[in-house]
């Protein structure tokens, strides 16, 4: 691409910038809290913002049955498609849900209050940012009025903290969308093509309630968990030394996340359920993985009398792996992002998850790459005052423009 091309696309994406923060404001202002997840209104609102700006919105609403059934409550997954002409669909794809904002914030969670060149909300980094970044990319290299070979697809979905099935899982089950390659919400310091798995599993322990004051009339199904709880722990013990060979990547974790159970201080419990969550390296077999768990959780309590065990599968997030075609996206990106940032970016791998990974499941080749710092914590994501520096929101959204433009053959 043509020095005077990639000035003319900086230039166009500056003069728009007032906007393109006007706009995250907007995204940021309503709570997308997921649990409850109720995220129509929102995409509703993000729709008619698009529409305001002049592009087609199509709205993929997904049955009220699926939705309740996953826990949510209300979900509009949305796709803006910009064809350009022949050749490959590109992807860009970013989540609206977010975690609720949780204790410890000293900034509202909800105004996207700016203060020394960052906006502080829930969302703003992880990622309703990269709703901004990938919405004014494709806006520049519409202004940009010169030819391109292909199309690109915004999606902007409602579920990935739910695992992402009913958002790009939805979208590409559904046959909504067949993307040749896809880019999905990151930060701006790194191209990430690999990412670690994980799998939740519900494990609810039965025994038989009795007085406290005549334990050994009932079974107690706080003990039986404590086995459970003493083999997990010493199953991920063991996890440190099961080392991956993707960079970026360290080793297999296991945490139990969630304990509750029993009646009252005065009675032996009758149930306990623990909630686990178990990350798997991009090596691992998910089916083995959970074979292995399942079948020693059994164990620990088979010979406890009168205890019984029920498994449920809560979440299985497969690994993202990179794909053959992918180095054509991260080239670009590592490419454009070295010029604009000043330093080299590598590619890396993440021991998170998302739902890049779905795209990928399909043989779509997919990389993270969006508007943040160098790390979730640096962003405070998921916790306290969260942020975005806006100017990381501005050179993202020139890399994703100037990428776009290289992978669609400008000119």
């Amino acid at each position: 691409m043509a020095l005077l091309t990639r000035q003319k696309i900086t230039r166009l994406i500056e003069a728009r910038f007032e906007e393109e923060v006007a706009f995250l404001r907007e995204l940021v202002r309503i709570p997308t809290d997921t649990p409850p997840g109720d995220n129509a209104p929102h995409a509703e609102h993000t729709a008619q913002l698009l529409e305001a700006m002049g592009c087609a919105v199509e709205r993929h609403a997904v049955p009220r049955r699926q939705v309740r059934a996953a826990g949510l409550v209300s979900l509009t997954n949305l796709i803006v498609r910009r064809r350009f002409g022949c050749g490959p669909t590109i992807a860009l794809s970013a989540h609206g849900d977010v975690v609720p904002p949780g204790e410890g914030w000293t900034k509202p969670p909800y105004a996207g209050l700016i203060e020394r060149g960052r906006m502080y909300a829930r969302g703003v980094a992880v990622s309703k940012g990269d709703f901004a970044t990938y919405t004014f990319a494709l806006r520049a290299l519409e202004a940009l009025k010169q030819p391109l070979a292909g199309t690109v697809e915004l999606h902007f979905t409602y579920d990935e903290e739910f695992g992402g099935l009913l958002g790009p899982g939805y979208l590409l089950r559904t046959g909504a969308t067949k993307p040749d390659f896809a880019i999905a919400a990151g930060f701006s310091y790194a191209v990430v093509t690999a990412h670690n798995g994980c799998l939740q599993l519900e494990v609810t322990v039965r025994g038989k309630a009795a007085h406290a004051a005549m334990p050994e009339t009932g079974h107690d199904a706080l003990k039986a968990a404590m086995r459970i709880l003493d083999a997990l722990f010493a199953e991920g013990n063991n996890y440190a030394g099961v080392v991956s060979a993707v960079a970026g990547i360290d080793h297999p974790t296991l945490t139990v996340g969630r304990i509750e159970g029993g009646i009252n201080a005065n009675v032996v419990p009758d149930r306990v359920t623990l909630c686990l969550d178990r990350r798997l390296i991009p090596e691992e077999d998910p089916t083995e993985v959970e074979q292995r768990l399942k079948a020693l959780i059994r164990a620990a309590v088979k010979d406890l009398p009168g205890i019984r065990v029920n498994l449920r599968r809560l979440l299985l997030a497969r690994a993202l792996r990179p794909l053959p075609g992918h180095e054509r996206l991260s080239e670009a990106i590592r490419r454009r992002a070295a010029s604009v940032l000043g330093e080299p970016i590598p590619m890396t791998a993440s021991p998170l998850y998302t739902d890049a990974r779905l795209y990928a499941e399909r043989g779509i080749p997919a990389v993270l790459y969006g508007a943040g710092p160098r790390s979730i914590l640096e962003a405070n994501a998921k916790r306290a005052d969260e942020n975005l520096q806006l100017e990381d929101l501005k050179r993202a959204t020139i890399v994703v423009a100037w990428a776009l433009a290289d992978l669609l053959g400008q000119g």
